[in-house]
Parts: structure tokens; sequence; C-alpha cells
């Protein structure tokens, strides 16, 4: 019984998360700036924030991002989200996945290619991997809907760190 209790808590707080990383509805929510930008401007060195509802812009049967996606390509960026590596059991790695919720597995059906993002750190880092929690990784946002041995995946990022979430 108490096991029982311990998995519907941990499943609510996981849902809990998959509502606040991916949002409950209403529009797009991509980009957050410093109190003290100018409207519209980021400080050059912060990345820009970028919500899964944002991902999700892209076409992924045409390859067409939307306007405010497609501004983002090339540009530093942070995502939340939930790692999965691309080796079994692996802590650590150079290159994994990144996902909007936790479980989502490319064993399993994965999500869409436009709710994946490879991952692949810059040479001479490593990201730890813990898929329970979710993480923060930063890195230049490429948007290329390529086939691998994993799957479609809609877009790359470059990696150059990954923290765990929290505001």
């Amino acid at each position: 019984m108490i096991d029982a209790s311990r998995r519907l808590l941990a499943t609510a707080a996981a849902m809990l998360l998959v509502v606040t990383l991916v949002g409950a509805g209403g529009p797009p929510v991509a980009v957050t700036e410093p109190v003290d930008a100018p409207m519209g401007a980021a400080a050059e060195d912060e990345p820009t924030e970028v919500g899964w509802r944002l991902l999700a812009s892209l076409n992924y049967r045409t390859g067409e991002p939307s306007e405010e996606l497609a501004a983002l390509a090339g540009k530093l960026v942070k995502i939340p989200g939930f790692t999965v590596p691309l080796e079994d059991w692996a802590s650590s790695a150079t290159e994994f996945l990144l996902v909007p919720y936790v479980g989502a597995c490319i064993h399993t059906p994965p999500p869409p290619p436009n709710q994946l993002v490879y991952i692949e750190m810059e040479e001479g880092k490593r990201a730890t991997l813990d898929g329970w929690n979710p993480v923060w990784v930063e890195g230049v946002l490429e948007i290329e809907l390529t086939e691998s041995v994993y799957g479609y995946v809609g877009f790359t990022l470059s990696g150059q760190q990954v923290y765990p979430y929290g505001p």
C-alpha cells in the first residue's frame, strides 16, 4: 500500500512538472527577457529561453518552422526538459536527446520530431544524465529535421552546459 501511494505521488508530481514545463494552454510562450532589457532585446551573452510550445511550431511534415522559431536558428538558447541517453544506462554522455516529459523514450512511441532535441556537447564537455529530474540545456539551436538510427529529430543543439531545472 505504501509503495502504491509513493507511485501515485510520484506520478502526480511528474504530471505537475509536465504542465509547468510544457504549459497548460494559451499561446506559445517562447522568450523571456531580463527585466532591465529593452522590449525585444535580450542581453547578448544571455541565452533565450525556449519553451516546448514554440518548438512544436515546427511543421515536421514540411520542415517549415514558424517565423518566431526560425528567428532562433543559430542563436544561443536554453531549453528545459528531460535527458534520454542514447546508450543504455549511461549516467554521463557527450550526446543525448532532450524531451519535454519524463518517460519519453525512443523505445516506446517517441514524441514527434518537433518535440525531440538532439544534443551534442561541445568538445571536452560531458553532461550528467538523470532522466527523472528536469534540466536546463544551453547551447546553439539549429532547426534540422534529420533521420537517424534513433528516429526523426527536429532540432540539434550544440550543448554548452546542462544544469538542474529551477528558476
